[in-house]
């Protein structure tokens, strides 16, 4: 269960592959950590689902991670008299809070924070953007508008407001109570979706107090207006492409990846490319041609996870999506050029904290070294190395099965539970016998150590020792 690739894939469970046979065959296909998207279905499920991942860690002996994905507030419209409408461009269309059923000039939104956020000229998509208004008149509880484009509209359907900052908390009651039960779970990562500002990750810290991994989706433009101080509070951060794609410019949205990637990189967080990289997949057991495109630009950019959503959760052709993914990632790595382009995407800035880091990925590039090592009790020396993209694999050693399971995240990060090593001068007999029984070096080879001292207690690393693997007799 070795990955012969540095990047990591995400894969969301769902019908299609949340039983203990499925999930095996995506960790055996590729999969390193598994979403679970609290958008859909309940907590028995989502118990089911945790429990099931653990048992599959289990048989596999490699750490997995488990991504708790909450809803957020997705703000949708309510419902038709017949389900649906057709609309025609230029007409009027009226949104309100009335809660009668809706027709072809008007519909319920029960949201009294979005109709506090509009002014007349601001545009309003629909749909994930099939449908775009234009605000008229607007009050504390009416929106005239007319119809730009799109026409057909059908219940619950989806609202966007781009470029207008909600008044509305990330955290919904349904978040809370959602949140509370995954950390119950022993969930390793948390996603909070739709982040408009600082406040809402320092909230989420404040309620999951270091018991799991916290992570942004960026999906809001707002975000972006704030997006070193939302990255600041949090651990980890996901370019979510649906909903950014909703209310952003298609040309906009990979650049803003791009940007996302790099402002990630640079502080030593993982960062996570995720939707629609293999779409087709969830009904074609091939992915097309700008897809793989898709999927190996991420990787020369250096981001450390691409994740796959409806393509395993409901798709028809899961463990082939993941396999597929696999093959991508492994072939770009391959490239003589990836790591000149990986790297030129990071502008590097050793700063004091993380010079021996530093030293250790450059004394890594020697022909003759296979490993690095990393004792870790939190896991953030192994980020730090992580984040220099040492093309050799880092084995990150820890007795916490909690930081190990952390680390499926993390570019490049083999992670490896081992008893407590309370003495220095064991230090080197550890990584070696670990890394020579798990293949990552040949024999005779070096082997850069990376520790801190006082053993057993987080802080910066200040210990680099140089080793070998046994010569065959």
């Amino acid at each position: 269960m070795i990955r012969a690739r540095h990047a990591r894939i995400v894969a969301t469970l769902g019908p299609a592959s949340r039983e203990p046979a499925q999930i095996r065959a995506l960790a055996e296909a590729g999969a390193d950590v598994f979403r679970v998207n609290f958008s859909h279905g309940g907590h028995r499920d989502h118990a089911r689902t945790i429990a099931n991942v653990r048992a599959v860690e289990a048989l596999v002996g490699r750490p997995l991670a488990v991504l708790a994905d909450l809803q957020g507030p997705k703000l949708r419209l309510g419902e038709f008299a017949d389900g649906r409408v057709r609309l025609k461009t230029g007409q009027s269309f009226r949104l309100d809070r009335s809660p009668v059923e809706g027709d072809a000039s008007r519909v319920c939104v029960p949201h009294a924070e979005i109709f506090a956020a509009l002014k007349p000229g601001a545009d309003i998509l629909l749909d994930d953007g099939k449908v775009r208004l234009r605000v008229e008149k607007c009050g504390a509880d009416f929106a005239d508008t007319v119809v730009v484009s799109g026409e057909a509209l059908s219940n619950h359907k989806g609202l966007n407001l781009p470029g207008l900052a909600i008044p509305i908390p990330a955290l919904t009651a349904k978040d809370l109570e959602d949140l509370n039960f995954a950390l119950s779970e022993g969930v390793d990562w948390v996603a909070l979706s739709f982040v408009q500002r600082a406040s809402d990750m320092a909230e989420l810290r404040q309620i999951v107090q270091g018991r799991a991994g916290v992570l942004a989706k960026i999906e809001k433009p707002a975000a972006l207006e704030a997006l070193d101080e939302i990255l600041d509070l949090c651990e980890a951060v996901m370019v979510a492409r649906g909903d950014l794609g909703v209310e952003l410019n298609p040309e906009d949205v990979p650049v803003v990846q791009k940007a996302l990637v790099r402002a990630a990189r640079t502080r030593g967080i993982p960062v996570i490319v995720a939707t629609q990289m293999l779409e087709s997949m969830i009904k074609s057991p091939s992915p097309t041609r700008a897809e793989a495109s898709d999927v190996a630009g991420a990787v020369y950019e250096g981001a450390d996870a691409v994740m796959l959503s409806a393509e395993t959760a409901a798709g028809d052709y899961p463990v082939e999506a993941v396999t597929i993914m696999d093959r991508i990632l492994t072939r770009v790595e391959k490239d003589p050029r990836w790591p000149e382009l990986m790297r030129a995407e990071y502008p590097v800035e050793d700063a004091d904290a993380d010079a021996l880091v530093a030293a250790a990925r450059r004394a890594g590039e020697a022909a003759s070294t296979a490993c690095l090592v990393a004792f870790t009790t939190t896991g953030q020396t192994a980020l730090r190395l992580s984040r220099e993209r040492p093309l050799q694999p880092t084995l990150a050693l820890t007795t916490r099965l909690a930081t190990a399971r952390r680390l499926a995240l993390a570019w490049g990060v083999e992670a490896r539970v081992i008893d407590e090593v309370t003495d220095p001068e064991d230090l080197v007999k550890v990584a070696v016998n670990m890394v020579t029984d798990l293949g990552l070096a040949p024999p005779g080879h070096r082997v850069l150590i990376l520790a801190g001292l006082p053993m057993g207690s987080p802080g910066a690393a200040n210990i680099l020792r140089l080793a070998h693997t046994p010569m065959k007799r």
